[in-house]
């Protein structure tokens, strides 16, 4: 997954509205990762509670090439991206939501694989739709945004990206900006640096999506790599792109790019994106022996350092799949298999049991449940509640490390080579 007074109850429920509001208007919608507020959540009542590889599979389609991109959906269409060639040719399909037929496959560019983890890939980052162009980037930091009947509509290859591990984030998509975090490590003689000694050299940038340009590009200070996605958050009328780094959780005047705080987060390989609810952003992850959650209040600005910190929690720590909120309670899945339910507001475990398995997909809440999709492809159904209940074990028999996607009732599930559509 920051020090001023908190929102007022007013003000809270207003904003719980709006959500609420927009979500439910784009419930045919899955735009971009972890759906339309980036938080996981859908308000859709008929996502079905049960299936397996031969049961409640509306279709299944074959995915070439090697990605663990998530699937997003516009109304009818079905966007996902794709690397064939070794990783070489970067290519955006679009499938019918309801049959699941392939409408098109264009490669938009091709290039050079580098350096990755092994459980990365070379066209990790979810794209994101306006239901005008869809946007993409693949794991060289390219850029291209397509229209919905596969044209090229423009390409931006103006920001080389390397990392030791590749590229892990997605981008967000807001008022008319692609914002990417550039989370990344030197490609120089010592491959330690930004990596496992931190830099200044990693930054967040925006884009225009009408043009690809440029909108703004500002520097994060010193921080590590990092791969989760940024998310948003409107205070005071002004909305914020909230991102978390290696040593960093950071908030950005969205219109503007302006740094306007951080706080300090301990650990590079950041891999979880943070999860907001209310005035306080979940923050998660980390590697060597600093792995640990920790909830800041946001709404100060300047070099917070820990000034912030609400609660910091070091049992039950996801390194790869994200937090989920669903209130009052905050919800994780480590990679071995471990579920915790935390009292969002301080941090007390109220539950935690070995589900079993491994997880890299970030979870998702419908109808009260929460869906954790396993690396072999079972999704574990849990009750979104203060007891500890399994709803559902449904097995694919695939290998899986995308999040899922939930649009108009079907539940959609990317697996290493197929894309699987779940309804009743």
């Amino acid at each position: 997954m920051s020090s001023t007074p908190s929102f007022r109850a007013a003000a809270t429920c207003c904003c719980v509205a709006a959500c609420l509001a927009t979500a439910t208007t784009h419930a045919a919608h899955w735009p971009q990762f972890r759906g339309p507020t980036s938080q996981g959540h859908s308000t859709e009542t008929k996502v079905p509670l049960e299936w397996s590889a031969s049961s409640n599979v509306l279709w299944k389609a074959t995915i070439p090439g090697e990605g663990w991109s998530s699937p997003v959906i516009w109304k009818d269409h079905v966007f996902l991206t794709t690397a064939t060639d070794g990783g070489q040719s970067c290519r955006v399909l679009a499938l019918h939501a309801k049959t699941g037929a392939i409408r098109w496959n264009h490669e938009v560019f091709q290039q050079v694989p580098r350096r990755k983890e092994g459980r990365n890939s070379y066209a990790t980052p979810t794209p994101a739709t306006d239901g005008k162009l869809v946007y993409t980037c693949f794991g060289d930091g390219s850029f291209a945004a397509l229209t919905f009947d596969g044209k090229v509509a423009w390409t931006n290859r103006a920001y080389p990206f390397y990392s030791q591990h590749g590229l892990g984030t997605s981008p967000l998509l807001a008022d008319g900006l692609l914002v990417m975090p550039w989370d990344a490590s030197s490609d120089g003689a010592d491959k330690l640096v930004g990596w496992q000694k931190p830099w200044d050299k990693s930054f967040v940038l925006a884009l225009d999506a009408k043009t690809g340009r440029e909108a703004w590009k500002t520097p994060r200070g010193m921080s590590r790599i990092a791969h989760g996605a940024p998310v948003l958050w409107t205070h005071k009328g002004r909305k914020q792109v909230v991102t978390e780094a290696g040593d960093v959780v950071q908030g950005f005047d969205l219109k503007t790019g302006h740094r306007l705080w951080t706080s300090k987060v301990l650990g590079e390989g950041k891999v979880p994106s943070p999860v907001i609810a209310e005035d306080l952003v979940f923050a998660s992850g980390g590697w060597g022996g600093r792995e640990s959650i920790k909830a800041f209040r946001m709404g100060a600005e300047g070099d917070l350092d820990e000034s912030n910190l609400v609660w910091e929690q070091k049992k039950g720590v996801p390194k790869l799949s994200s937090l989920l909120h669903v209130k009052p309670y905050l919800f994780a899945m480590t990679d071995g298999g471990i579920a915790t339910c935390y009292n969002a507001t301080t941090g007390e475990i109220l539950w935690q049991e070995r589900v079993g398995g491994n997880f890299s997909a970030s979870p998702v809440a419908a109808n009260g449940r929460l869906y954790f999709v396993g690396d072999d492809g079972q999704t574990t159904v849990l009750e979104a509640g203060p007891t500890f209940r399994v709803l559902a074990r449904n097995p694919l028999g695939e290998k899986v490390q995308a999040s899922p996607a939930i649009a108009n009732g079907r539940f959609y599930i990317r697996t290493a080579g197929s894309l699987f559509c779940l309804g009743k």
